[in-house]
């Protein structure tokens, strides 16, 4: 069954269109307060924007305000849109256990909705039940224009090092909750720079961009934060333009070619395998420090040395929407490479050469390791044919002594190793040692890449970078 962010891009593609229709009708403004003016209200709305319209969203604290009448009549008004056109229920719930439950019996399918807006300020289990469904999608309210949401979304996050705003705290959730196919967030079209940020933190997520001041610039800005590199990803709320329009349709189809007219101007160049843009990498970077992967302190080396910070990718087997972005980026590499079949070290890199596999579909193989030193009698785990390529993943490098291990034990199966790729190289003496050896070392970062990006951005004190670099320079 096609999940809701499917049928999005779908609908989207055909029809050429990004608008999110809001249905919302302030009880004030109507000519009486009745559920019939709500009704005829909405129903004039879809009638005349139903053509254009990607979706259309209905906020439930209109139609709660007349209580029961309103919900009977919130149920009619989504049985009559047309069924083609996705509806998004407006209700920003936040619930756990039992009342999260019934709250997504309720929403999808009491009222028959497609998605609905959360609150994600209780966390992962207030969300799951929404999950389960899957054929629907859920956008998490992350940064909205209310005067009080400096309260807490731009609060910065604490610790032993500087980290993100919680408002960029949750767009990284959202990658870590859940996919692009079930779990969108809503960012406030007025804030474009905010728009870039939780772009960076969640690539693939879909952005309802809420609060749209009608206009042209504001319409480029937002569309040049927020767009994804395939053009979609971005849904452009209408906000109340169309609720007093004598044209609605008219409208509509205006902003409909404003906003065509802004993507073709600001869509960003697509990807190419060899040299993904910046924006599919920082949220990696950004990961890096909110899963604790990275540590500053003092570390014992294997080499007696002791280091500034210790790199722990093991801890991605616990997130598992971050492993699925570092095996994409992985994938980039590799699809400039020629080889059989993958190799993976044990045993950091065995969840990531097994999450490469999966989304790539290479087949790999693993020597099995029956000492803390691999040796020529250990077996390779998986199929294969002596002469053939491999490609060896691991998860980072520090001397190279490990990776030369098994690529020694690779050899002895009779398999060739011309090309090594990591996560982070950290400059310590492996690409030497490889290269020595006649191989290839293919890094998505160094150690000092990192270290500069941390220091242009703010994320780190330069206290913790300055002994990194020290260190590194000692290295070399």
């Amino acid at each position: 069954m096609p999940n809701f962010f499917n049928k999005l891009e779908r609908r989207a593609k055909k029809i050429n269109s990004l608008l999110c229709v809001s249905l919302d009708c302030p009880v004030d403004d109507l000519p009486e307060q009745t559920t019939e003016a709500i009704k005829t209200h909405c129903l004039r709305l879809v009638n005349a924007t139903s053509e254009v319209a990607l979706v259309f969203k209905l906020n439930t604290a209109y139609f709660e305000a007349f209580g029961a009448s309103g919900f009977e009549t919130l149920q009619t008004l989504i049985q009559m849109i047309p069924k083609e056109v996705p509806i998004i229920l407006d209700a920003k719930r936040g619930d756990t256990g039992d009342a999260a439950r019934a709250c997504a019996m309720g929403a999808f399918d009491a009222f028959g909705a497609d998605a609905i807006t959360l609150s994600p300020y209780l966390g992962y289990d207030s969300v799951t039940p929404f999950l389960e469904e899957p054929d629907k999608g859920v956008f998490l309210l992350c940064k909205t224009s209310n005067p009080g949401s400096v309260d807490l979304q731009d609060l910065p996050l604490g610790g032993h090092y500087r980290l993100t705003m919680v408002y960029e705290k949750v767009a990284g959730l959202a990658t870590e909750w859940g996919t692009s196919s079930n779990l969108g967030l809503v960012v406030e079209a007025d804030f474009p720079d905010s728009l870039r940020r939780v772009r960076e933190m969640a690539p693939q997520q879909w952005i309802l961009a809420s609060g749209l001041c009608t206009g042209q610039e504001n319409l480029k800005s937002t569309i040049q934060a927020s767009l994804r590199p395939d053009g979609l990803g971005l849904l452009i709320d209408s906000g109340n333009c169309l609720f007093t329009a004598d044209d609605p349709g008219a409208v509509a189809r205006d902003l409909v070619m404003q906003i065509r007219d802004a993507q073709q101007d600001t869509r960003p160049q697509p990807e190419t395998p060899d040299k993904p843009p910046l924006i599919s990498m920082l949220p990696l970077v950004e990961g890096m420090l909110s899963m604790g992967c990275i540590r500053f302190g003092e570390f014992q080396l294997k080499s007696g040395k002791t280091s500034p910070l210790q790199i722990d990718l093991r801890r991605l087997v616990s997130f598992p929407g971050w492993m699925t972005q570092v095996s994409s980026a992985y994938i980039r590499t590799l699809k400039t490479l020629t080889f059989d079949r993958l190799a993976g070290i044990p045993y950091a890199a065995l969840p990531i050469t097994t999450a490469i596999s999966l989304q790539g579909n290479w087949p790999f193989v693993y020597p099995r390791k029956t000492s803390s030193r691999f040796s020529k009698s250990s077996t390779i785990e998986g199929l294969y044919n002596p002469g053939e390529t491999a490609v060896v993943i691991n998860d980072l490098t520090i001397t190279g002594g490990s990776i030369l291990d098994a690529i020694e034990c690779f050899h002895h199966a009779g398999l060739k190793i011309q090309d090594v790729v990591v996560f982070i190289d950290q400059e310590t003496g492996a690409r030497k040692a490889l290269e020595d050896a006649g191989l290839r070392l293919h890094a998505l970062f160094t150690l000092t890449q990192l270290m500069n990006y941390w220091e242009i951005t703010g994320r780190l004190p330069i206290e913790q970078i300055n002994p990194v670099r020290d260190f590194l320079s000692l290295a070399h």
